[in-house]
């Protein structure tokens, strides 16, 4: 079992927590999660990897043990959250790094690698979406929240935050719900119900349209960088579809389409699966 940190930096006045393992001088990778998660859904996948690979673990800010700024104070905007984890980046001193990007971490990693595309050595997409093909109904409610920002749409998304929403999310289109821990999804709804943890993640359910707009500038960069992609697929999720995976080839031939039959939170099931696609994935591309 290798040795896993938890440690904190100061980005511009936040505190962004986060989870460190491996040696520092390993080739690195930095680990982005999803809603409504922290670092903590990457537990079981940082000591598969750490033997051989620098693994580092932010809370975005407003999840998991990272500072919750208040609304007035800090715009919860996904092009804010690129912008803290950028400067935590630069913290950390990662130079050269591979992303594993998942749910919010994918448009979080990829205005990173818009602005700084010579830094980053390859991507693991694990239900990190980048196309509207891959945008089930399920985002529906979200998307009439977009068309009419009214409170009548944003209360609506407020079943999202509740804990059997949460529940769901983790079990949905799992074949075995015994093998999903009841810690995570737990760990979830505890930090949702927070004082003043609610209004932020409505505000990203209604800003993540500014990520669909920007899908086209993530694919020209799939396009023109070309960079090594390996895509590891939960593919019964209920919100990000496999034609969203399978779409990476369109853009970027060379990309690597793995699916597993299990839900959106892919690792509570399939982590020595997964783990061992991507060591052979990362071992290949930072060789090259």
């Amino acid at each position: 079992m290798e040795t896993i940190h938890y440690r904190a930096a100061d980005v511009n006045g936040l505190k962004i927590s986060y989870r460190e393992a491996g040696r520092t001088d390993a080739p690195s990778l930095l680990l982005l999660h999803g809603f409504p998660t922290s670092g903590h859904m990457f537990r079981d996948l940082i000591p598969r990897l750490a033997d051989r690979f620098h693994l580092v673990a932010p809370d975005l800010p407003g999840f998991g043990q990272s500072d919750l700024p208040s609304r007035d104070k800090f715009e919860y905007s996904f092009e804010n959250l690129a912008t803290v984890i950028a400067g935590f980046i630069d913290k950390v001193g990662l130079k050269r790094f591979a992303m594993y990007i998942f749910d919010y971490g994918a448009p979080v990693g990829l205005r990173i690698a818009l602005k700084h595309p010579e830094r980053i050595v390859g991507i693991v997409s694990q239900n990190g979406n980048a196309y509207e093909e891959g945008l089930s109904e399920g985002w529906d409610p979200i998307r009439a929240y977009w068309k009419d920002p009214s409170q009548a749409n944003r209360d609506a998304l407020r079943a999202f935050l509740k804990p059997e929403t949460i529940v769901w999310q983790y079990t949905h289109g799992v074949s075995d719900v015994t093998q999903v821990s009841p810690d995570g999804y737990s760990l979830d709804s505890y930090y949702l119900a927070r004082p003043g943890a609610a209004e932020p993640q409505l505000d990203l359910f209604g800003d993540y349209k500014s990520n669909v707009a920007l899908y086209p500038t993530f694919q020209k960069y799939f396009r023109d960088r070309k960079p090594p992609l390996l895509a590891v697929w939960g593919k019964n999720d209920p919100f990000f579809l496999p034609p969203g995976a399978e779409a990476f080839k369109r853009d970027n031939p060379g990309a690597e389409i793995h699916f597993y039959p299990t839900g959106h939170f892919a690792l509570e099931t399939h982590c020595r699966e997964i783990a061992a696609a991507i060591r052979d994935f990362l071992d290949r591309t930072f060789s090259v």
